[in-house]
């Protein structure tokens, strides 16, 4: 092994292994500050007591504009729409629809047999 690989080699290692170490240390850094802050939070309720309750606000009312009313029009129809198209069955619609374009396709060329029969009966 050359002088340049060898040192190339270490250098690899030694950055890694520094870098692992540093990560899993800032993990356990991060993870025993939020036990920590948890266990600050539970012992500082355990001696001043829980908080007081929320006031309960009334509901706010607030009048739609004409903009928001349209909106809101255009997306129930769309919903609605979409819901249509999710329940739709499309195999029967596919069957609806060759067997139209069959009874279609029968319909003109037994009208021109008919005319062939015609031209060459005559």
């Amino acid at each position: 092994m050359g002088f340049t690989t060898g040192l190339l080699g270490g250098l690899t290692l030694t950055t890694a292994l520094i870098h692992i170490s540093l990560s899993i240390h800032a993990r356990n850094r991060i993870a025993q500050s939020a036990h920590l802050h948890q266990q600050s939070l539970i012992l500082n309720r355990l001696v001043d007591g829980p908080p007081p309750p929320l006031p309960a606000a009334a509901p706010r009312v607030v009048q739609a504009g004409v903009w928001e009313t349209a909106k809101d029009r255009w997306n129930a129809e769309l919903e609605g729409n979409v819901k249509k198209l999710q329940s739709t069955d499309w195999n029967g619609v596919r069957d609806q629809i060759e067997e139209v374009v069959s009874r279609t396709w029968r319909r003109a060329f037994q009208k021109s047999r008919e005319g062939i029969v015609e031209v060459v009966g005559k």
